[in-house]
């Protein structure tokens, strides 16, 4: 337990986008990682099993059975980890997901297409109503998910939108909005409890 008090009970699993791994050295997962470490917070993050495919049949279990996802868990996804996260949410519940770069088809590409996760429609009712909260990073000039799809995951889970216009497609090495925002959500629902 950190100085700062945060509960244990709350735990965060970073998913990442397919292609990344070592999940260490790849985008901000690592300096996010860190950053709540710091403070207090569980972070769970591994290599995912099937890394560029990303298939669902294979990412799901994983995050249940390897990461230990349940209602204290906050998934934190990326890309194809956002995904995952959408899919997990209309099955088991969950505390809240953040959403990063989030899209609702394959956008053409074939590897998507074989995930899995585009072959049947999105339950957006069952994903709100196993999650407290969903959180979205989304910017207006990311290059691989167009932007109206991410306004459309917006639109159908009334997210609470952090929006930008120059960020693309998220692919830096550190990401402290996103650590903000989950530690003043993690916060707001300490308070609460």
């Amino acid at each position: 337990m950190s100085s700062n008090n945060h509960s244990t009970a709350i735990k965060i699993i970073i998913l990442p986008g397919n292609g990344c791994v070592p999940i260490r050295k790849c985008n901000w997962y690592q300096s996010v990682h860190d950053s709540l470490v710091k403070m207090g917070v569980r972070v769970m993050m591994k290599d995912m099993p099937d890394p560029v495919l990303a298939r669902e049949n294979i990412w799901i279990p994983f995050t249940r059975e390897v990461l230990g996802c349940d209602e204290r868990t906050i998934i934190v996804g990326h890309s194809s980890g956002a995904e995952c996260a959408m899919r997990y949410m209309e099955q088991y519940k969950v505390l809240g997901a953040v959403l990063v770069s989030p899209y609702i088809t394959d956008l053409g590409s074939e590897i998507e297409a074989q995930s899995g996760y585009f072959d049947r429609p999105w339950l957006w009712d069952k994903m709100k109503e196993n999650s407290e909260f969903v959180m979205q990073f989304s910017s207006h000039d990311d290059h691989l998910v167009p932007y109206d799809e991410q306004e459309q995951v917006h639109k159908s889970l009334r997210t609470e939108l952090h929006e930008y216009h120059n960020e693309g497609h998220f692919l830096f090495d550190t990401f402290p909005d996103l650590t903000k925002a989950i530690m003043k959500k993690i916060k707001e629902i300490e308070g609460k409890e």
